[in-house]
């Protein structure tokens, strides 16, 4: 009997042993998949380069550390952080304000590029190339104050749905890029919107949906003025293209706006390329990064000769420059986020 009661109590312990081993392991895995800073991307390369590039620019003690005020990240707005087919929401927010100012335009029913915009909408804004979007950009969008028109773009975002998905467009940002702005400024970034979109259109909105304030937002404008309306200082808006932030006018508005040169852009089409070309040939560590977007059954597949959103040299040149593309299909477990 004394022989047995050790074994007993030798079993009894390797069994509460084993037990506690088992907590412990649950224990372990449930922390590491909540300490997974991006949840909605699965474990690829993609993933791999930014935690990898995140852990190297933070290490103190690291060869390639970037002190936090240096710590700039720019994404374009459009098809990077939330969803730009079959049309540019802001396209389609002119062409509505087109038929809205209709009626005090009578003109415009049989004048080009105005005309389209009546018979076609967005499709006939697209239509009518850069030179007709600059028109009606100027005209639909001025004549106003910088609160006025505040206001309308804010009421338009809080009404209209996306065709396809049938939610609203600010509920149409991309949850995987939600993970990376929220990282990146958990280890001392700043982030930045840099778009080919109206700065106005994009700031009424972008710190709620984002988390990225106003004045962290760079984009296309038209000409403003100070003015006295009935006693009252304000910025009125004038019937005038003020700047292109688009392509090459990506780094003159990071340098006007920003005034120092990013260590992280984040694009997802040509007119993305020189913004990415300008952040990557900075000195010290650096990465560039595309949406490549190639799911169509939960976004769109769309690339070479898209007329939205075109990706075709950037294409090219990014396994030569060394950007990262990140195939949505594959790198992305979730696209928008949870309906509420």
């Amino acid at each position: 009997m004394r022989l047995l009661h050790p074994v007993k109590r030798s079993c009894g312990q390797l069994i509460a042993r084993g037990f506690c081993l088992i907590i412990l392991a649950c224990f372990l895995t449930m922390n590491l998949h909540a300490a997974d800073p991006l949840p909605s991307w699965n474990d690829g390369p993609a993933k791999q380069a930014i935690l990898k590039f995140v852990a190297a620019v933070t290490d103190e003690n690291g060869k390639h550390f970037v002190k936090p005020s240096e710590r700039i990240a720019t994404f374009d707005n459009d098809g990077t952080l939330w969803v730009e087919k079959p049309m540019y929401t802001q396209v389609v927010f002119a062409a509505d304000r087109v038929k809205t100012l209709a009626a005090k335009h009578p003109e415009w029913k049989n004048t080009a590029p105005y005309q389209a915009v009546i018979e076609e909408g967005a499709k006939g804004l697209l239509k009518s190339g850069k030179q007709g979007l600059m028109e009606i950009l100027a005209a639909t969008h001025s004549d106003i104050t910088d609160t006025q028109f505040k206001q309308i773009v804010a009421d338009w975002l809080a009404t209209h749905k996306h065709p396809r998905f049938h939610r609203l467009y600010t509920e149409l940002v991309y949850q995987p890029q939600l993970e990376v702005l929220a990282y990146l400024r958990a280890n001392g970034f700043k982030t930045f919107i840099v778009s080919g979109g109206g700065i106005d259109f994009m700031r009424p909105w972008t710190e709620r949906v984002y988390g990225i304030p106003p004045e962290q937002v760079v984009g296309s404008s038209i000409l403003t003025e100070y003015q006295v309306k009935d006693g009252k200082p304000v910025i009125m808006r004038l019937p005038k293209i003020n700047f292109i932030d688009d392509k090459a006018g990506k780094p003159v508005g990071i340098s006007r706006h920003i005034g120092r040169r990013p260590i992280l852009a984040f694009g997802n089409s040509d007119g993305d390329l020189e913004m990415v070309e300008y952040t990557t040939a900075g000195d010290g560590l650096r990465l560039g990064l595309y949406v490549h977007h190639t799911d169509a059954v939960r976004e769109y597949a769309y690339d070479r000769n898209s007329l939205v959103g075109k990706f075709d040299k950037a294409l090219d040149l990014a396994p030569k420059r060394g950007w990262i593309v990140v195939d949505m299909k594959r790198e992305w477990k979730q696209i928008f986020p949870a309906k509420n």
